[in-house]
């Protein structure tokens, strides 16, 4: 059965979205809960636990497998809350303010149950309208409660006698152990990059698998960022017998989180192969699959399992969704950012919402605060980055890094620890200070050791604030990571507004000027270029000449692309479509004038 939403809510940070399918999945939207902090996980399972009148039973950190076991117990928790959350949507009378209606009301307009339900509204005859009713309430189905592993952050963990354990504790494989052990039917999204360990460990796991009618129980979803990304991954699981369900595409650059930049492949480029190549793709993942089947469960399909490609980053209009879904032929797109300013559905602690729905485009910009090493989006002057600064002012630069889950670095150190934390600042400001380096020298690399920020910690920290857990009085610090999108949404809104404005019934939009989204990401792809240009302060080596040469054509190839692709926009204006033709040629002549 096809979703009942063409949108989905893709993960935002660690805490954000954590408690989200609690919000909306009761009126068949679909979201994403970050598997990073079990600690929060189960903070989490025990306010739920007293919303819900249910025992907590505690589960420590000193007990084996704590990890994969919070997750366990809070997924099959927020599984009940969903279930009986949605029977009793399902239940309630077809009246005005009911939450059945409000299920409807906020389907597209073009959804066969929505024009079902209007038809309802528009029967007189009592026994007919109660005859639709009961066709519409079997229709009804939740959203799905989806979870994402970063399959980067998958760090070795030791036991309490700070023996290292074995390979299946580690973070992303006991977190993938949780969710396979969870009662929920849903999907596992795997980000970031290629993770053999954690998708080789899948195979242990029989709900991953589809049984002889082809149901499979729980589904796999990769985030990709090109084509030829799907292909590998692809095949990678089809050897094993595993089935991805989804490949969802999200824009190198303009998202939020931690920037993935690709060598210059642009978004629309990268869907319209996708369209192009999507039955090449499936049929041939679907012959290695049905061999590997055939070997290990000893059954076989003679059609591929559903597939799905999606679309994310920096959508803001309706004409941008539906140009999206309707030209490229996808099955649906992911929302974020905006999603941040719906308290209804996302966990922003108050100070930060204000600070959230006041930002400009100047207050969100990349940074290098994270200590993956890897460009993260933020926003000017958030509580994490004031506490941060305040840390440095008073000579004790660092966190204390309480959670380490980006504990990589073994510079200093037999085991690893972060590059935010204050044992490493100071270790490595130390050995700074024998260097002997001229002021100016010495500065520039202080700032790179102490900009690094306590993120794995402080993305968690909202939901803790908003409610009340914890010990009275303590202070939290909320790091955030908005997409540039934000800059043109400004006004804190409910669920049915946000959804009312993704399907075209109002307009959000604040009054900044706003490039189309393809636009947009071209522009920060130029800026990107043009830093990496920089970074030679003499000539190239014949390496990085290719990368930078190749770089600029994939660029170039995308503007050629997007000429052609404008002017068939047939929902914006003629005006709208000549401007972004302007754009192009302007970021054109930027891009020749670079390298």
């Amino acid at each position: 059965m096809k979703k009942i939403h063409s949108f989905h809510i893709p993960v935002m940070g660690i805490g954000f979205s954590v408690d989200t399918p609690v919000k909306v999945a009761q009126y068949g939207i679909s979201s994403v809960i970050s598997l990073v902090d079990d600690l929060l996980i189960e903070e989490m399972r025990q306010y739920y636990c007293k919303i819900m009148d249910k025992e907590y039973v505690p589960i420590t950190k000193y007990e084996e497998d704590y990890r994969a076991k919070r997750i366990t117990a809070y997924l099959n928790l927020i599984d009940q809350i969903v279930t009986k959350k949605f029977e009793s949507v399902k239940a309630s009378c077809f009246e005005i303010g009911s939450e059945i209606t409000k299920y409807f009301e906020m389907l597209s307009d073009g959804s066969p149950l929505k024009v079902l339900y209007h038809k309802m509204l528009e029967t007189t005859d009592p026994e007919t309208k109660k005859e639709l009713q009961e066709q519409l309430r079997s229709q009804m189905k939740p959203g799905d409660i989806n979870v994402n592993i970063m399959t980067t952050l998958d760090q070795t963990n030791y036991a309490p006698d700070r023996k290292e354990l074995p390979a299946e504790f580690s973070d992303a494989l006991a977190a993938l152990r949780g969710y396979a052990k969870s009662t929920l039917n849903s999907a596992i999204v795997f980000s970031a990059s290629i993770n053999r360990r954690l998708y080789s460990y899948v195979e242990k796991f029989e709900d991953f698998y589809a049984d002889a009618t082809g149901f499979i129980k729980k589904k796999i979803i990769l985030k990709v960022s090109d084509y030829r990304s799907s292909i590998i991954q692809g095949r990678f699981f089809a050897k094993k017998g595993l089935w991805v369900s989804e490949y969802r595409v999200e824009s190198g650059l303009n998202c939020g989180g931690h920037v993935f930049a690709s060598d210059g492949f642009l978004l629309g480029p990268i869907l319209e192969e996708f369209k192009n190549k999507k039955q090449e793709l499936i049929s041939g993942l679907h012959q290695i699959y049905n061999e590997a089947v055939k070997l290990k469960k000893q059954i076989s399909f003679d059609q591929p399992h559903d597939t799905s490609v999606t679309a994310q980053g920096g959508i803001g209009t309706v004409n941008e969704d539906q140009f999206l879904i309707n030209y490229y032929k996808i099955d649906g797109t992911g929302w974020a950012t905006p999603f941040l300013l719906v308290p209804e559905v996302t966990n922003v602690d108050e100070d930060t919402l204000k600070k959230l729905s006041d930002a400009t485009k100047d207050d969100l910009y990349v940074s290098n605060v994270s200590p993956l090493g890897v460009p993260f989006n933020n926003l000017r002057d958030n509580n994490s980055d004031l506490e941060k600064k305040r840390r440095i002012d008073a000579g004790r630069p660092g966190s204390a890094c309480p959670n380490g889950h980006l504990s990589f670095n073994a510079e200093f150190t037999e085991r690893p620890i972060c590059v935010a934390s204050r044992q490493y600042q100071k270790l490595k400001i130390e050995q700074l200070e024998k260097q002997n380096l001229r002021l100016e020298d010495f500065q520039l690399q202080y700032k790179k050791i102490v900009e690094k920020a306590c993120i794995c910690h402080d993305l968690s920290q909202s939901p803790l604030i908003n409610h009340g857990i914890g010990k009275k009085g303590e202070k939290r610090f909320t790091s955030i990571c908005p997409g540039p999108n934000l800059a043109y949404f400004s006004k804190i809104v409910s669920l049915k507004e946000m959804a009312d404005h993704i399907y075209g019934r109002i307009d959000l939009l604040n009054t900044a000027t706003r490039e189309n989204m393809f636009i947009a990401e071209l522009k920060m792809y130029v800026d990107y270029f043009k830093k990496e240009v920089q970074k030679y302060t003499v000539e190239p080596a014949k390496k990085q000449m290719a990368y930078l040469h190749e770089f600029k054509q994939n660029l170039m190839d995308g503007i050629a692309y997007y000429c052609q692709l404008f002017p068939r926009m047939a929902a914006e204006t003629s005006e709208y479509r000549q401007n972004t033709l302007e754009q192009l040629d302007q970021l054109k002549k930027s891009l020749e004038a670079s390298f």
